[in-house]
């Protein structure tokens, strides 16, 4: 008997498009050290005026960074608000340090989810 429940297609988007941009993210180029000699470029009118040699994978990364990096910003601050401690209510010895679960997922605090995302950051 197969146990297995059908896959949710919005889960399935959303992972394929988190998938999409990790893989556009992985043939990009990181800026991290040119960015530290650019800044030394800027003219008085707050510009770089630079020439750059930008590969298709480049340009495909920068074209949605900002609006990816907007919903990603969005997804963590949802998130944290849903995974949350609460005192958990239960009767304990320590009654400064009383026992704290999870609000949405009551897992004891810190959760599983708040871990992935405190050791991603």
């Amino acid at each position: 008997m197969n146990t297995e429940l059908p896959e949710d297609p919005l889960r399935r988007r959303l992972r394929e498009r988190l998938e999409l941009i990790q893989v556009r993210t992985d043939k990009a180029t990181s800026w991290r050290e040119s960015s530290a000699t650019l800044r030394t470029l800027v003219n008085r009118e707050g510009y770089v005026p630079i020439k750059a040699k930008l590969a298709v994978e480049d340009l495909d990364f920068l074209a949605g960074a900002r609006e990816e990096v907007l919903s990603f910003v969005e997804l963590g601050l949802r998130l944290l608000d849903l995974h949350q401690p609460r005192d958990a209510g239960g009767i304990t010895s320590d009654t400064a340090h009383p026992i704290l679960r999870c609000r949405s997922c009551m897992w004891r605090w810190p959760c599983p989810t708040f871990r992935a995302m405190s050791d991603a950051f």
